[in-house]
C-alpha cells in the first residue's frame, strides 16, 4: 500500500521520540509563556497587560474598540481590563478628537517607565530561553517562526491567548 505523503513528511515511525516540530513548538510555547508570566509578575503585570502596554507604545491614541480587536478580546472584557491599568496610573483615556464618543488610550509616564522594565525582563527571558543557540541560529529560528506565524495569519506581537482574558 502506498501513501500520498510527501517524501519530506515524516511517518509516525519516523517521528523523533520527543515529538515533531508542532509538538515541540506547543511544548516550548507553553513553557516560555508560563515562564514569562512568572517573570513579569515580579513587576506586577500579567501577559495581557504587558501586551496592551506594548501595543499602546507602538500605536498610541487608538480606540478601545480597535485595541480590543487587535488583542482578539471582546469589547465587553476589554473595558474592565483597561480600567485596571488606568486605576494603576499606567494608561489614560482621552476623548478622541475626531469622534467625541470614543476614547483614545495612551501610556502615562508611569506606564512608559513600567514598559522599560518590561522590555528588560523580555530581553532577559529571550536570552535565557535561547541560550543554547548561537546568534546565527537564534536569528534563523526567529525568521522561521516569523514565517510560520505569518502563514497561520497570526497578528505580529499579539498573543492569541488574550482572547480568553477575563
Amino acid at each position: 500500500m502506498t501513501t500520498n505523503r510527501p517524501a519530506s513528511s515524516p511517518t509516525p515511525a519516523d517521528q523523533p521520540a520527543g515529538g515533531g516540530a508542532a509538538f515541540l513548538l506547543a511544548q516550548l510555547g507553553t513553557h516560555a509563556a508560563e515562564r514569562f508570566a512568572q517573570r513579569i509578575a515580579a513587576i506586577d503585570l500579567t501577559p495581557p497587560q504587558a501586551g496592551l502596554l506594548r501595543l499602546l507604545a507602538r500605536t498610541p491614541g487608538r480606540s478601545q474598540r480597535e485595541l480590543a480587536d487587535d488583542l482578539g478580546m471582546p469589547p465587553s472584557r476589554f473595558v474592565p481590563f483597561a480600567d485596571k491599568l488606568e486605576e494603576r496610573g499606567l494608561i489614560e483615556r482621552r476623548r478622541n478628537t475626531e469622534d467625541r464618543r470614543l476614547y483614545a488610550l495612551h501610556l502615562t509616564d508611569q506606564g512608559r517607565a513600567l514598559l522599560a522594565d518590561l522590555r528588560q525582563v523580555a530581553r532577559t527571558h529571550e536570552q535565557e530561553l535561547c541560550a543554547p543557540l548561537s546568534p546565527e541560529e537564534h536569528q534563523q529560528l526567529t525568521a522561521m517562526l516569523t514565517r510560520i506565524a505569518a502563514h497561520e495569519g497570526l497578528t505580529p506581537g499579539v498573543h492569541p491567548g488574550y482572547r480568553r482574558v477575563r
